[in-house]
Formats: structure tokens, sequence, C-alpha cells
């Protein structure tokens, strides 16, 4: 971390409130630090947003394996992707569903366009990408 500067920051009382009652629940040492938290994840995100920026990150998937041939329609589309695909975690949620997250990196566009591409499967119930930069602030 380079050099602290200190700035003042005027806020609504009520605001300041529900922002400390947030900060106490994540176990925050400071407001100083929920803000940089805030600051850091606000300037990931816009980095993220360029189709050209590189990240990496996380698509979750819950689906129903039942589903006929959704397995081998998921693992062929991550196998195509191979090249932005670095780590999948498979696990059993009970009889018919499962979990699955998939390791990504690469160029923004590209992985979300991997990500709407599992999502969209017929037979997943929910998905989420969940981007971050290599390169953090």
């Amino acid at each position: 971390m380079g050099t602290l500067t200190r700035i003042g920051v005027a806020i609504d009382a009520d605001l300041l409130a529900s922002f400390d009652r947030l900060i106490e629940d994540r176990g925050y040492a400071s407001r100083s630090e929920a803000f940089r938290d805030l600051i850091r994840d606000a300037l990931i995100n816009q980095a993220a947003a360029g189709d050209r920026a590189p990240v990496v990150g996380t698509v979750t998937l819950v689906y129903d394996h039942r589903q006929r041939r959704l397995s081998d329609r998921l693992n062929s589309l991550q196998h195509e992707h191979h090249h932005a695909i670095l780590s999948t975690l498979h696990v059993h949620l009970d009889h018919d569903h499962c979990l699955e997250v998939v390791v990504v990196r690469g160029r923004a566009g590209d992985v979300r366009q991997v990500a709407d591409a599992l999502i969209s499967m017929k037979g997943v119930k929910h998905g989420r990408l969940t981007l971050t930069s290599p390169r953090t602030p």
C-alpha cells in the first residue's frame, strides 16, 4: 500500500448508521477499511466492464442432472473453451441437483460469452458470473 491520505466525507446520519451496522456485521476493523474495499470493488467492476480487460472469476451453476444430456453439453462447452477454463468443482446437492463452479480467466468479453452459454443451457436452474481483476487496485 502507498502513502495514506486522510479525507473527509459528509454523509447522512441514517446512512452512516446503516453503514456502521453493515461493517460491524462483516467484521471490519474500521470504517476506513470498509471504504477502501468499496472503492476497490467499484474500480474492479469498472475495469471488468470493458470487453478487453483481463479478468478472472467464477461461473456458478445449479442444475438438474436429470435433464437429458445436460452434463455432457456442459462438459463439451467447457472443453470447447478450455483456454478460458482453469478448473471446475462439481457438488451433488441432493438426488436431483448439482452445483458446479467453473473458474474462468481471459478477456472480459470472452469470459462473459462462455458464462452466458453455460448459464443459458436448458436445465440450468440458476447461474451467476462473478468477475474480478488479477490487477487489483
